[in-house]
């Protein structure tokens, strides 16, 4: 398959290079020292499940360059959505499909928003995976895979190509059931495992086992929960007590990727994330006290760093 990246950051430099380590076409959009980076000394993946270095990737900054692909593997920041999503416009031919891997629940509506319902699949990435420094993809962890659906659940030839794909290229991938569910059920985890570990500057582990935070953690978990069923997702009733076992077994130093952004004084996903939640909660009734305090404790950092003085 002919693949577009939108852009090489950790999830979609993860997921792109070893889709071109398995022979597929991939095209890569990067900007500023990662792009250079890349041009100069090609992708380097550093992983527990095995290194890659690809020295000569086709990498640009201009989408127009690349042309129409079969797939846009869409992987940026929430905050860029509608932007890099208007500037993909280029790689869309007759039956270009998009596949956001983004965090939160909205990016199926956000970027069919720009380029057309019929275009976008539900996407979810699963992997703990940032630039390291420019050019290098650091993977901190042993699961790395994605999984993607048509937002009606039906089955189509196009995601059963992806999921060939996938198979290529040696990561775990699936074609869920219900996406809608999928995107959920990632989304209650990853509520708690941002908001907890960035409010604290901390990693997850000193958080499960203290007893006064843990129930907390399990809190932000059913508010969560609660507000997709309000919104009409079929989550199981003990999602939340799934999740929180699910945090029980991560590795006790992992810190989410928002927590990265608050240390490097980058912004936050936090309005997609928490304060998605929060809106949402509002919006159907559904009261979400813990994780209203933890969107107002970390939202004066949602811009990056406050100015000093």
């Amino acid at each position: 398959m002919r693949f577009a990246v939108m852009a090489a950051g950790g999830v979609g430099g993860y997921f792109g290079g070893r889709l071109a380590a398995a022979g597929h076409e991939v095209h890569f959009i990067a900007r500023g020292g990662h792009l250079q980076a890349l041009r100069t000394n090609g992708l380097t993946l550093e992983s527990p499940v095995g290194d890659l270095h690809l020295p000569d990737i086709s990498v640009t900054d201009d989408p127009a360059a690349i042309g129409p692909v079969d797939c846009v593997l869409f992987a940026v920041k929430l905050w860029d959505t509608e932007t890099a999503a208007a500037l993909c416009r280029p790689l869309l031919g007759p039956d270009t499909f998009v596949v956001p891997l983004q965090n939160g629940v909205e990016s199926i509506e956000r970027v069919a928003g720009v380029l057309g319902a019929e275009r976008v699949l539900g996407g979810i990435a699963y992997i703990p995976a940032v630039i390291d420094r420019p050019g290098v993809i650091r993977h901190g962890g042993k699961f790395a895979g994605i999984a993607f659906g048509e937002a009606d659940n039906r089955q189509s030839d196009r995601a059963q190509a992806l999921l060939a794909a996938c198979g290529d290229g040696g990561f775990d991938a699936r074609i869920p059931d219900d996406i809608h569910v999928a995107l959920w059920e990632k989304f209650v985890l990853l509520v708690a495992m941002s908001s907890w570990t960035a409010v604290t500057r901390g990693p997850i582990g000193p958080l499960r086992e203290d007893a006064d935070i843990r129930p907390m953690i399990a809190a932000t978990l059913a508010e969560t929960a609660a507000v997709g069923r309000a919104r009409g997702i079929a989550l199981p009733a003990d999602m939340a007590d799934r999740q929180l076992k699910v945090i029980d077994n991560v590795p006790f130093d992992m810190k989410a990727s928002m927590l990265h952004d608050l240390e490097r004084g980058n912004r936050l996903e936090l309005p997609w994330l928490a304060g998605a939640v929060a809106r949402m909660g509002a919006a159907a009734g559904v009261a979400t006290p813990v994780i209203a305090t933890l969107y107002g404790a970390l939202k004066p950092f949602a811009d990056g760093a406050p100015a000093a003085g």
